[in-house]
């Protein structure tokens, strides 16, 4: 199924990728910038260009029954129609950078799409191996989650499982470490050994690891917080005050996990 990305680094970051799989390309009437780059490149490789729709043809189009891939989002916005990126198998995941010192990241149970897309901006800055995503209940790599990652997710490669836990053992048995995340937990990440290849695992927006996670994990690690509103992950709180703010968001807390987890020891 064609997505359709409005962001335009994220188009770019396809092209660059796997030129093959963009379809079209609607230009904004000020196709300047990043945009302009997009046409040069969009043109070497031989993928169609148009101009955006004008609202006439969009109507016409509706009209006469056609869904009108720029019938969303600002008026007059460029974007792409692109084929979804495939997933790798797991075993080619874990074979990633074999050898040499590595984070590997999976996600359990993230539902909102802007979130596993910012997630994916975050692992592609800070040079994650790889990414396994849990399938069941968690959100799909959507137009949103492409155009959140703005590039992220045409240059870290992922791996779709229906079992989590099945695929953590695996990766156990393929050498890596397995460090979860809690707000709850009592060691902080700052504690956590660098001279290993982890596998950092992140859980849902609300209830975070589900238990069969955490079961498998080898530690599990919190994010202290030092700020005058109050701790994060239960660190760091102000004497006699209730702590208004105890946790990040899934994807700002796994941002700073990688930032920690690949500093020097």
């Amino acid at each position: 199924m064609a997505l359709e990305l409005r962001n335009p680094h994220s188009i770019l970051a396809t092209l660059q990728a796997r030129s093959g799989d963009v379809e079209v390309i609607a230009l904004p009437p000020r196709g300047g910038g990043v945009w302009g780059e997009i046409a040069t490149r969009a043109q070497e490789a031989g993928v169609p260009v148009r101009p955006v729709e004008t609202p006439d043809e969009r109507r016409e189009g509706r009209r006469g029954g056609r869904s009108g891939a720029a019938k969303q989002g600002r008026e007059g916005a460029g974007y792409a129609l692109i084929e979804e990126r495939k997933a790798e198998t797991l075993g080619a995941l874990l074979e990633r950078g074999e050898g040499e010192q590595g984070v590997w990241l999976a996600l359990d149970s993230i539902q909102d799409p802007r979130n596993v897309g910012a997630i994916f901006r975050s692992a592609a800055f800070f040079g994650v191996r790889g990414v396994v995503l849990g399938e069941n209940r968690a959100a799909a790599l959507t137009a949103v989650s492409y155009d959140t990652a703005s590039g992220g997710l045409e240059s870290v490669p992922f791996a779709v499982e229906t079992n989590l836990r099945r695929a953590l053992t695996a990766a156990k048995a393929a050498g890596l470490w397995i460090l979860g995340t809690s707000e709850h937990a009592e060691q902080s990440i700052e504690a956590v050994p660098r001279d290993r290849d982890w596998l950092l695992v992140v859980g849902n927006e609300e209830r975070g690891l589900r238990r069969l996670t955490l079961d498998v994990c080898d530690t599990v690690c919190a994010i202290g917080g030092r700020g005058a509103v109050g701790g994060i992950g239960g660190v760091g709180d102000v004497e006699g005050q209730e702590a208004p703010v105890r946790s990040l968001n899934v994807s700002v807390a796994t941002g700073i996990a990688l930032a920690m987890l690949g500093r020097a020891g």
